[in-house]
């Protein structure tokens, strides 16, 4: 075997990196750390912090993919079989899921610029059924923002102490303490909190929509 030969034997035949694995790296680093850190990312995967750099563009290329990784474990294919008012929240309801799961993400993706083509045809598709029932496009994405404000908070809810109120011994609030004392664990409050805030707002939206038709 001559060196050549011997030089094409031994390269790997596929590449050390790809996008979907920076991602995935990336994500579990933000769930033990909370942020992203090159060098520490660049470690775990066994590679140097340079060789991140023909992937991804730095910092703000890895927060990215840390989209397009959450963005698969999002129940996108709902809005493609429902109606507008059974298809968004049930999306939603999947970002929310995704979002309690991985809440140390959630600082990093609400402060950065959407640009992930799976999350963008999510959107675009859920400003379609708006429009198709008669919806301002105008109006859309104050919609879709209001929603996704209430969701990304009641994501992280779901991270709360199990005990979320304590009244101080002297502190005189009785309704509010028999308000407290007529709710259950931590995760019926949660989801019952979540369903009662999502139900409104849609009953909210069909109101106005009736309005424009």
């Amino acid at each position: 075997m001559n060196e050549i030969t011997q030089r094409r034997a031994g390269r790997p035949r596929k590449a050390v990196l790809d996008r979907a694995k920076i991602g995935r790296a990336a994500l579990e680093l933000v769930d033990e750390t909370g942020d992203v850190n090159l060098p520490e990312l660049a470690r775990r995967l066994g590679v140097t912090t340079s060789s991140l750099y023909h992937h991804v563009d730095g910092r703000s290329g890895v927060i990215e993919l840390l989209r397009e990784q959450v963005s698969t474990e999002m129940d996108v294919a709902t809005l493609e079989q429902h109606s507008w008012d059974a298809a968004i929240p049930a999306f939603f309801r999947s970002y929310r899921s995704v979002f309690a799961a991985h809440p140390r993400v959630v600082p990093l993706l609400t402060t950065t610029t959407v640009r992930s083509p799976q999350v963008l045809a999510a959107y675009d598709r859920m400003v379609v059924l708006l429009e198709e029932v008669g919806f301002p496009v105008d109006r859309a994405m104050e919609v879709l923002t209001a929603v996704e404000s209430f969701v990304v908070g009641s994501a992280l809810d779901l991270a709360a102490p199990d005990v979320m109120w304590e009244i101080p011994a002297g502190v005189e609030t009785p309704r509010l303490a028999a308000a407290l004392a007529h709710q259950r664990d931590a995760t019926h409050r949660a989801e019952a909190a979540f369903e009662c805030g999502l139900r409104m707002i849609l009953t909210g939206v069909g109101a106005e929509l009736r309005q424009t038709v």
